[in-house]
Formats: C-alpha cells, structure tokens, sequence
C-alpha cells in the first residue's frame, strides 16, 4: 500500500469513527444512552464490584471464564482428536463406534449449544447420582461446552486429516504400517498446520460462548454484569464485559489471520 492509500485508509477509518460517535451526541437520546451504557462510575463500580451493595466483579467473574474456557479448550482437543480418529478408521471391529462417532457430530452441530447447556445444566443434577450431580453450575457449562465444541473439532480434525494426500497413505500401508502408525507418524504431522487456523477460530468461539454458562447460575462477567444492571439499573456493566472479552478474543482473532497469511506464503513458495 503506497503512502496515498494509507492516508486514504486513515482518513476515511477516522472520518467513519467519528461520525459514529458524533450520533451519540447528535441524537435526541443521545445523553440517555450515554448515561445507562458508558457512564465511566458505573462502569468502574461494574469491574470491581460492591459486595456491600451484592454487585459481583465483572472482571472477577471473566476469571471464571477463562478457566472454564482453557479446561474445556483442553477437553475438547483431546475428545476431539478421539472422535475423528474412530470415525476414520476402518477396523471392522469399530463399526459400531464409527456409527455412533457420525452420530454424535451430527447431533450436537445440530443442536443449539444454549439448549445443550440446558440440558446438562439441570438434566445431571436431577440425576441425584453422587458428585455427578453435585457440582457447581461452572461444571456443568464446561461439560456441555466440551461436548458441542468436541463435534465441531472432530470436523476440524478430520477435513485436516483428509487434505494430506492420499498417495502419502498409500505409500505407508505399503511399509506395512498399522492404521495408528499411520495416523500417529505420517497423517497427524501434516494435517496439523491445516486445522490450526480453524481450530483457532473455533477457540475464539467458544471463549464468548463460556459467557452462556451465566443461564445456569454461574458468576462470569456476563452474569455480573446482569446483577450490576438490576442493582443499579444501569447497563454500563454490559459494555465492560464487551470490552473484556474484545481484549481476549481480539488477540487470538489477529494472531489467526497471521497464521492464515503466513501458510499461504508457505504454500506459495513451495510451488
């Protein structure tokens, strides 16, 4: 981009931003929906919180969604990883597996993740069946986020999987190799810096989505940003809670992107 295009991109970027601010005090309510959203006292009382007045921390409450967001992360490369696996391979004696594996991704990339929380959410613990029906309503997200996101991963895994070519397969059964060793040291290796960006994105995802785990109790900052809102009523809590999680998945969305640009310049130098 030469130095006109850049001015070009500055100015216009500028000229758009502050027109978009300029309606916030342009608009008849302008004053209203300044005060009850970007109001800098209630914003702050939302981040730190009031327990004398029963107003949660919001960024307190993003603490529980990263965690629920790196164990499920977790959770769901692993479970993943053994879905696509058993709905590859071609041992006779898996059949069964392979079937309910189809049925599984099917399932729960149909279904909406929030009914999914539902059901998991107040399904397990009317179970009455010891720990698994005592644990707190942050479990029970994680769960059913581990059990959506593992159905989009092993999609994931296995379109990675299937992009290495299949002369390569050909050439390892011929050594004799069994269908884990081929997996293990010739499939998985390739396929690997195929499903990273996707992965990412399905990360990225499932970081805002930990924020639907409040629908069952648990304090995250969107559910203490609710109980800052009914105490207050003011919803300048909402905006923090936007803005904590733009600064989390605003990272890993450019960190994505360059991954993008820097495999297409692989490929491309490769030809």
């Amino acid at each position: 981009m030469g130095g006109r295009g850049l001015a070009a991109s500055v100015i216009s970027s500028v000229l758009i931003l502050g027109a978009i601010v300029a309606i916030f005090f342009v608009a008849p309510g302008g004053a209203t929906v300044r005060y009850f959203f970007f109001n800098p006292h209630q914003m702050w009382l939302a981040f730190i919180g009031n327990s004398s007045k029963g107003i949660s921390s919001v960024g307190m409450g993003l603490l529980t969604n990263i965690w629920m967001f790196l164990v499920s992360e977790v959770l769901v490369l692993f479970f993943g990883l053994m879905i696509a696996w058993t709905r590859m391979s071609q041992s006779p004696v898996l059949l069964p597996f392979r079937i309910l594996s189809t049925l599984y991704t099917d399932v729960f990339r149909g279904v909406p993740i929030i009914i999914v929380i539902f059901l998991v959410g107040f399904g397990l613990p009317g179970l009455n069946f010891g720990f698994i029906s005592n644990q707190s309503p942050a479990v029970y997200g994680c769960t059913a986020l581990t059990i959506t996101y593992s159905a989009y991963v092993a999609e994931v895994y296995r379109a990675g999987i299937n992009s290495v070519p299949n002369g390569q397969l050909l050439a390892a059964r011929s050594l004799g190799l069994t269908h884990a060793q081929i997996m293990r040291r010739v499939i998985l290796p390739q396929a690997v810096r195929t499903v990273i960006p996707p992965l990412l994105n399905d990360f990225i995802s499932l970081q805002k989505d930990t924020a639907l785990v409040s629908i069952l109790g648990a304090i995250e900052a969107a559910r203490a940003a609710q109980i800052a809102a009914s105490t207050e009523f003011n919803f300048s809590g909402y905006v923090v809670a936007a803005l904590l999680f733009l600064a989390l998945t605003v990272p890993m969305t450019r960190f994505t992107d360059h991954l993008v640009v820097k495999d297409r310049r692989t490929r491309l130098a490769g030809v």
